[in-house]
């Protein structure tokens, strides 16, 4: 075992302590610094004790909020939530990354990945927009996801959206894809899915589309590096052949989504 010698010293008080000491004294704190070290080093190495669902619902009462509002709806680390920048007249894509979806790491990072690993622009797009409807809403955000956009997206990206989040449960070796430890977490290690995400598992499994939803799957299970540097610029061209920006703006063309986009633009609108 490394000591770190200067973390050694500084434990038994500085050197001017040290100096007072004997040489027995020295060598028994050494063993017993030596000793702690060792115990923490093996108490990190045990599995991560994973919540039980029985656990998670018990935490229910415990937070003035639920777990399934969105982001825009609650204040980061339980803060109070901030004031947010008013949306321009006819607001576009990028000005709800900028100003609601923000900071967006995730979607930017997954989207990144999946353009340097050389998938197609619509599963990139996809990708992009997949986690975008968490700031709304998080149950079924697969599917409230492609509500959000399907209007304005190709046929196939909308699909990837809806179904990546049935995907997410179920690993996929031949894809590189494995049930994410964060899942544990979130859900419980005892955790099975409802009969309708099962339900449409299958489906999924016989579809023609079904590497579509589950390249999305690949792409967001490695995409939470906390030092990466990602921007909305490099999608600018993806976005402008495949999103079909309403002259309008987002919220005002009375698509069937419409109604989502001006919730996500005026959140603090109590009625």
């Amino acid at each position: 075992m490394e000591v770190d010698r200067r973390a050694f010293i500084a434990s038994l008080g500085g050197a001017a302590a040290v100096s007072l000491m004997d040489h027995e004294a020295k060598a028994e704190a050494l063993e017993h610094y030596m000793e702690e070290k060792l115990d923490a080093m093996v108490a990190a190495q045990q599995p991560e004790k994973f919540p039980t669902v029985a656990e998670i619902e018990a935490q229910i009462e415990t937070r003035p909020f639920r777990r399934g509002a969105g982001s825009v709806f609650t204040g980061r680390g339980g803060e109070n939530v901030k004031k947010l920048q008013p949306m321009p007249a006819n607001p576009t894509l990028k000005d709800f990354f900028e100003l609601r979806f923000a900071p967006a790491n995730h979607v930017l990072q997954s989207a990144t990945r999946a353009m340097k690993t050389g998938m197609s622009e619509e599963i990139t797009l996809a990708c992009l927009l997949h986690d975008c409807v968490l700031s709304l809403i998080k149950p079924d955000h697969g599917w409230w996801g492609a509500q959000l956009f399907e209007p304005y997206i190709p046929e196939k990206s909308a699909f990837a959206i809806r179904y990546h989040q049935t995907l997410r449960f179920y690993a996929d070796d031949d894809a590189g894809y494995e049930y994410p430890d964060q899942y544990y977490r979130i859900f419980g290690h005892d955790y099975k899915p409802p009969a309708y995400i099962e339900q449409t598992y299958k489906m999924l499994k016989n579809h023609k589309w079904y590497m579509e939803p589950r390249l999305v799957t690949v792409n967001d299970l490695y995409a939470f590096d906390p030092n990466a540097k990602v921007s909305f610029e490099p999608f600018q061209d993806i976005v402008g052949r495949h999103f079909k920006q309403p002259k309008e703006g987002l919220g005002y063309d009375n698509s069937p989504s419409a109604h989502m986009w001006r919730t996500l633009a005026r959140p603090d609108n109590p009625l």
